[in-house]
């Protein structure tokens, strides 16, 4: 018995010997402290919700969520400062002749697309022709473009139909595709000849960019997940989001839940004030803001009657009661003051601006063809369902126009619903509640978006304008180069759409958002905190690449608000 005892000892001295021999070998790390997690690249997300749907094609695209997405996936030949100058960026500099005519870039070299192969003159050359080919999203910025062409691999040159002063600004929403990739998936046959479909239903899901996040995943009704490129030219900080998400905006309660949850960085600019209120009651969550350079307009079918009517709209934007909306509804924002937003450089600071005034209301209509008859005709108006805040105007309006005895049918609709609507004069309602931002920084842009004849069909121009005088008017000031003179015709323009009236001008937008200011860096944010003036371009105020993410921060608000 002894003897036994003796031997399974011994085994078990040597076993202990070499498990001892294994874990010295293998050098096992000593464990983490309790509680301390592993930072992983997935914790370093940026994710924010916008309205909906998105189009990532940079032909296609020209939206708010179209923004978004098309800054952060593909670069563009300049960039906008946040004071609404523009630097180099794809393009290191650029010449231009002295007839205004002719403009010559100089690319950066080395920069790659997303699949590795290098960006050259040719790509530009081939997303400016495809991009008017299409004529869709932001085409109509360039239709001034008669040719655009690859002069050696690092050298691009554009000719003009004639000057257009504003081209470099402009130049911030032209995107910069992949030529062979693009080919490379063409659907044929389509409505472009020998191009097929000429990529877009691949673009629909995909990129084919060279900016600093390429698509992970998209679907087309939910989200899109982009991933950090590590070899985007432009380089890395190691805080920078690895990943960004942008989601179809849901419901305020939603967003309360999965800000609270962590789940979320960034709220979209539509929240209502009582959401924003309950979110900064989240500890780490804080709000920010500044003037955009949008504005919000309740757009007047002006080839539908009773909208039809320059004195039936002018008594409608009479009778708005614009107080109650800057005070009550959006109280950090103003009384826009015409078409122009007050911060966008262009602006007319002494054009006409109406005030509610019942009795001037009355005067208009009752010079109205449809006064005696208004039973008769009442006005339709969408609002989009994405803006919660939208129905609180659109009822106040109701109200408002029921005491002219004016009946107002609102309707409740998705923006998507909106956009199709635009789409024709017999499907767009009488009124359409819409937000409007410069495409660049300059009054120009709001002025040709907005009200020359070519952007009609489009969401952001449910008014149907169709007039030839505002339309030579805005090609005249565009075809002026110096800006002092071209500044000087927008101001003649501004006076002139006021006085046809074909727009509520409701308010310019302070944009407010809320954010996890625990563990998350906004740049605009912060510069809109610090009360700097700034006009970010829609899209770039979301520029992920320069946001910051702090996980171990965010770690530690999880502990403490458990």
């Amino acid at each position: 018995m002894r003897g036994r005892v003796t031997a399974r000892a011994l085994v078990l001295v040597i076993v202990v010997a070499l498990l001892g021999g294994a874990l010295v070998g293998c050098r096992q790390p000593a464990p983490k402290p309790q509680g301390q997690a592993e930072i992983k690249p997935e914790d370093r997300i940026l994710r924010m919700d916008e309205d909906w749907p998105t189009y990532i094609d940079p032909a296609v695209g020209n939206d708010f969520s179209d923004s978004i997405a098309l800054v952060n996936l593909y670069d563009t030949l300049v960039f906008p400062n946040l004071d609404g100058s523009v630097r180099p960026h794809l393009a290191t500099k650029w010449d231009v002749s002295p007839d205004g005519l002719k403009y010559t870039f100089y690319l950066r070299q080395g920069v790659k697309f997303h699949n590795g192969e290098e960006l050259t003159a040719e790509d530009v050359e081939f997303s400016m022709k495809r991009l008017l080919t299409i004529g869709e999203g932001f085409a109509y910025l360039f239709k001034n473009v008669a040719s655009a062409k690859a002069v050696d691999r690092y050298t691009v040159e554009f000719t003009l139909k004639e000057p257009f002063g504003p081209f470099v600004k402009a130049l911030v929403r032209f995107y910069v595709l992949n030529k062979k990739e693009v080919l490379s998936h063409l659907k044929k046959p389509g409505q472009y000849g020998e191009m097929g479909d000429y990529g877009k239903e691949w673009l629909l899901t995909h990129d084919a960019g060279s900016g600093p996040y390429k698509v992970k995943e998209m679907k087309m009704e939910e989200y899109l997940l982009a991933e950090k490129f590590d070899e985007w030219w432009g380089g890395w900080d190691k805080d920078a989001p690895v990943y960004f998400k942008e989601i179809a905006a849901p419901d305020p309660v939603t967003i309360r839940t999965l800000m609270a949850r962590r789940e979320h960085e960034l709220t979209d600019e539509f929240q209502p004030e009582e959401n924003l209120a309950a979110l900064e009651k989240i500890q780490g969550v804080q709000t920010a803001g500044f003037f955009n350079g949008n504005n919000l307009n309740i757009m007047l079918h002006t080839k539908k009657p009773p909208t039809d009517d320059i004195h039936f709209r002018r008594a409608l934007a009479y009778c708005l009661d614009y107080e109650t909306v800057v005070t009550k509804i959006w109280p950090s924002c103003k009384q826009a003051r015409g078409p122009v937003p007050h911060n966008l450089p262009g602006h007319n600071p002494d054009v006409y601006q109406f005030k509610r005034d019942l009795q001037k209301a009355r005067e208009e209509l009752q010079k109205s063809k449809y006064y005696g008859q208004l039973d008769k005709y009442p006005v339709t108006l969408s609002w989009c369902a994405e803006v919660p805040l939208e129905e609180k105007l659109a009822l106040l309006f109701q109200a408002n126009a029921a005491e002219l005895g004016i009946k107002v049918e609102v309707t409740k609709k998705p923006f998507g619903a909106m956009i199709a609507d635009a789409q024709s004069p017999e499907t767009t309602p009488n009124a359409s509640i819409v937000y409007v931002a410069p495409h660049y920084p300059e009054a120009g842009s709001i002025l040709t978006s907005r009200y020359h004849s070519s952007t009609c069909g489009s969401w952001e121009q449910c008014e149907w304008l169709q007039n030839k005088e505002i339309d030579a008017m805005i090609e005249q000031a565009l075809s002026t180069v110096d800006e002092q003179k071209r500044f000087e015709l927008y101001y003649k323009i501004q006076e002139k759409i006021v006085e046809l009236c074909p727009t509520i001008w409701v308010l310019d937008q302070f944009e407010k958002r809320a954010y996890q200011a625990g563990y998350v860096y906004w740049p605009a944010g912060e510069a809109g905190k610090a009360g700097k003036t700034i006009l970010p371009v829609m899209g770039y105020g979301v520029y992920a690449h320069d946001f910051r993410v702090y996980p171990e921060k965010k770690m530690e608000l999880l502990k403490t608000s458990k």
